[in-house]
């Protein structure tokens, strides 16, 4: 529901830029169709898309493409953001489907959403602070409804996001520009607020990255087809130790070509 209180949160930088968020979208749209197309009305949320409202359209235009029913709710503390984005849609709609909205963590908005992207959010808050929004935003999910949180570089080469369900986190994706990427501890700096203190020795997000790297090493020799078949073998590898997610949607080769990862989040939850 609408709420005349003041938005739960704080203003983020707001920094954004077209298809910052591109490597997220095509994930959400290739794992997530069936929470997608939950309903007649289903509804996502973009919270706190930052100065610019260019990537809740991404998000609008890429995921309407897999669930035509989709309403897509851009929601921003600041007031001057949210006028932008009415005044995008007013100069280039309309699109149906499409609006925005002030609020935060309270999701003004006037029934469950089965999808909530929360991208460069929490990379302000306190590790504490940020399990509190998990919890929060979470529990405001439709049944079956999931959240998508976490962080990128400024142009999107580097991401690492965390996908909960009402019952808690699911899943851990690590995600890279392969041509640029060292190796693959340099996602270290990507890690979620809950997790980005705990890349240390005895935790198990560090134990990863060692292993990740590693496997990155061992597959040096394939770096002569190219960054994407060095990714792929160091990824097989990686797969005989960890138990990293082989099959689609989430895994297997076609999802891994494109520099991704994708582990449960048993993996590197903290201890």
């Amino acid at each position: 529901m609408r709420t005349t209180r003041k938005p739960q949160g704080e203003v983020t930088r707001g920094t954004t830029a077209p298809n910052r968020l591109r490597r997220v979208d095509r994930w959400i749209a290739a794992t997530q169709t069936a929470v997608l197309r939950t309903g007649d009305r289903p509804l996502a949320v973009d919270l706190g898309y930052g100065a610019s409202p260019v990537t809740t359209f991404e998000l609008y235009r890429r995921l309407r493409a897999v669930s035509p029913r989709l309403e897509v709710v851009g929601i921003e503390i600041e007031p001057e953001r949210v006028a932008a984005g009415i005044a995008f849609t007013a100069a280039t709609g309309p699109h149906d489907g499409l609006s925005f909205r002030r609020g935060g963590f309270e999701l003004p908005v006037e029934r469950p959403p089965v999808l909530v992207r929360a991208f460069n959010v929490l990379r302000q808050y306190d590790e504490e602070a940020a399990w509190r929004a998990w919890d929060g935003l979470r529990g405001r999910l439709a049944p079956g409804g999931v959240l998508v949180e976490g962080t990128c570089d400024e142009i999107g080469r580097r991401a690492v996001w965390v996908a909960l369900t009402p019952d808690g986190p699911r899943t851990i994706t690590f995600a890279a520009h392969l041509p640029t990427l060292d190796r693959p501890s340099g996602l270290a700096e990507r890690l979620p607020k809950t997790l980005i203190h705990r890349n240390v020795p005895g935790e198990p997000v560090h134990e990863l990255l060692a292993a990740f790297d590693r496997c990155w090493a061992t597959a040096a020799p394939h770096s002569a087809f190219g960054p994407r078949a060095r990714w792929i073998e160091a990824v097989s590898l990686l797969a005989r130790s960890h138990p990293v997610l082989t099959r689609p949607p989430y895994g297997g080769r076609g999802r891994w070509r494109l520099g991704e990862v994708t582990l449960p989040w048993s993996a590197v939850a903290p201890r």
